[in-house]
C-alpha cells in the first residue's frame, strides 16, 4: 500500500493533461496507471494484464495523446483496436476531451453505422481513431483510409478480440501499420492466442501484471436458486428492484425483449441491450443505465461484452451462461475495482448438473437453494442480518410448498492463487524457446 499521494504529473504526464484531468475531477493515477504511463510515454511497447475497470483507459490513453503526431487526411498516425461498438464509444468519450486540449483529434469506427459519416470525418483527418476491427479493414478495402503512418497501435481487451475470432483480421491491421510503431497491449489474460500476439508483433516489451490473474470469484457473493416457470419472473423482479444497478444476462435476443417488457410491465426501470438493436439503440440503452435513468440493464452476452460501468451490483443470470468463462465474463461485470458484488443464478430442475459444471470450471462450490428473496438487501447485495435470522424461518411468497430455508450466502472454495501481486514486472516466456519481455528493477 502506498503512503505518498502520486499524481499524474509525478509519473511524467504532461501539464495541459494534467490540468485537463483535473477539470473531470481526476487527480490520482490508479495501480494500473502508475505502473504503465511512464514505460509507455517512453515509447517503449507494454504488455500489461489487467482486469475490465481498473482504469486502463487512462493506462494506455494518456500516454498515446501526448505521443501522438499530427495526421494528414485519411491517414490516422494512433490506433486503439478495441472488441465491440459499445466499448469503442467509450474509449472516445474518455479521451475526446483530453484530445481536444492537446488538439488533437479523435473518432470512433465500427459497424451497424452508415460508412458515408466514418469516411468524412476520415477525409478531414484524425490522428486517434478507435476502431473494431472488422468495419476498420472494410475502411481499408475501400480506401478510405491508409495505416502506415500509424506508429502507436493499442490493442485494448486482446482476449476478448480473441474470443471472438478477431486475431486474424488484428494481425492484418498490424502488418499494415508502420513497423516502427509503438505496439501498447492490454488482456485479463497472457496466454494462448494473446501470447502468440505478443511474440510476433511486440519488441522486447514491458511486462506488467496488475491484480490477480483473472476475474476474482471470491469477490462477489454467488447465489443460486432451484426455480420454475411459475416463480422466475417474480423472482427476477424482486432481485432487480432490491439489488440495482443490475444487469440481467439472456441468451437470446428475443428472450431479452420479453423479459424487458415483462419487468417494465411490473413496474421496474429497464433498459435491454442486444445485437439486433441498431446503434442508437444501443447507445440510448447504454446511456440510461450508465445515468442511472434507468437501474436495470438487460442485454446478451455478445452485446455485454466491453460495458465497462462502475458501481454495478448484481449480476443476475436469467438463462445459463454458455460455459465457466461466461459465467466469468457476465459476473465480472459486478465487483469491479476493489468493490464487492452479489451474483444470482435461476436454476431450472434441468439446469441443476449444468450448473455444477460451471461452478466446478470457475472454481466455487455453491448449495442450489430454494429462493430466500429476503437476503437481498436494497443496494447492498447480501444483508447479514437478515441471512442470520432467516436461516430457520419458512418462506411463502415465492415457493410452491412451504419449507425451510438454508442461507443462500456460500463462501466459494477453490485452489485459487492467493495474493494481490500488485504491479508486478517480470520476464515472462511467450514461446517455450525464448523470453521477448523486458525486466525492470
Amino acid at each position: 500500500m502506498r503512503n505518498e499521494l502520486v499524481r499524474f504529473s509525478d509519473i511524467g504526464v504532461e501539464p495541459r493533461l494534467v490540468k485537463a484531468l483535473r477539470r473531470e475531477g481526476i487527480v490520482e493515477p490508479f495501480e494500473v496507471q502508475r505502473e504503465s504511463i511512464p514505460d509507455s510515454l517512453l515509447g517503449r511497447d507494454v504488455c500489461c494484464r489487467a482486469p475490465t475497470g481498473s482504469g486502463k483507459t487512462l493506462a494506455f490513453g494518456l500516454p498515446l495523446l501526448s505521443r501522438c503526431s499530427d495526421a494528414k487526411p485519411k491517414k490516422p498516425t494512433s490506433l486503439v483496436l478495441t472488441p465491440t461498438r459499445e466499448l469503442a464509444e467509450q474509449i472516445r468519450a474518455v479521451l475526446d476531451p483530453l484530445a481536444k486540449s492537446l488538439g488533437h483529434r479523435i473518432m470512433s469506427i465500427y459497424g451497424g453505422t452508415p460508412y458515408k459519416g466514418q469516411i468524412s470525418k476520415l477525409a478531414k483527418g484524425a490522428e486517434i481513431v478507435v476502431a473494431c476491427p472488422g468495419r476498420l479493414l472494410d475502411l481499408v478495402e475501400k480506401r478510405a483510409l491508409y495505416l502506415e503512418n500509424v506508429d502507436i497501435v493499442v490493442l485494448d481487451e486482446a482476449d476478448r478480440m480473441a474470443d471472438m475470432g478477431f486475431m486474424e483480421p488484428v494481425c492484418e491491421i498490424l502488418d499494415a501499420c508502420s513497423q516502427n510503431r509503438q505496439t501498447i497491449l492490454f488482456s485479463a489474460t497472457l496466454d494462448d492466442e494473446v501470447a502468440e500476439l505478443v511474440e510476433s508483433y511486440q519488441r522486447d516489451p514491458v511486462v506488467i501484471e496488475i491484480g490477480p490473474e483473472e476475474v476474482s470469484m471470491d469477490s462477489m457473493d454467488h447465489i443460486f436458486w432451484r426455480v420454475n416457470s411459475s416463480n422466475k419472473l417474480a423472482l427476477s423482479e424482486y432481485v432487480t428492484q432490491n439489488c440495482s444497478p443490475s444487469i440481467v444476462f439472456c441468451k437470446t435476443r428475443a428472450g431479452s425483449n420479453k423479459l424487458g417488457k415483462q419487468l417494465a410491465e411490473m413496474g421496474a426501470s429497464v433498459a435491454v441491450l442486444h445485437g439486433g438493436m441498431n446503434q442508437k439503440q444501443r447507445d440510448r440503452s447504454m446511456r440510461k443505465f450508465s445515468t442511472q435513468k434507468v437501474r436495470t440493464l438487460i442485454a446478451t452476452d455478445v452485446a455485454s461484452r466491453g460495458i465497462d460501468i462502475q458501481g454495478v451490483n448484481c449480476v443476475l443470470h436469467y438463462d445459463p451462461p454458455e460455459n465457466g468463462k461466461a459465467y466469468k465474463h457476465r459476473s465480472g461485470r459486478t465487483a469491479r475495482a476493489g468493490m464487492t458484488g452479489i451474483v444470482v443464478s435461476l436454476v431450472q430442475k434441468s439446469q441443476q448438473r449444468y450448473y455444477k459444471r460451471i461452478q466446478k470450471q470457475v472454481g466455487i462450490s455453491c448449495e442450489i437453494t430454494e429462493p430466500m428473496p429476503e437476503l437481498i438487501a436494497s443496494g447492498n447485495g447480501i444483508n447479514p442480518e437478515r441471512n442470520n435470522r432467516a436461516k430457520n424461518r419458512k418462506k411463502k411468497r415465492f415457493h410452491d410448498k412451504d419449507r425451510s430455508q438454508g442461507s443462500s450466502k456460500v463462501n466459494s472454495s477453490s485452489g485459487r492463487k492467493s495474493g494481490n501481486r500488485r504491479g508486478r514486472r517480470q520476464r515472462r516466456n511467450f514461446k517455450k524457446s525464448k523470453s521477448n519481455s523486458h525486466k525492470r528493477k
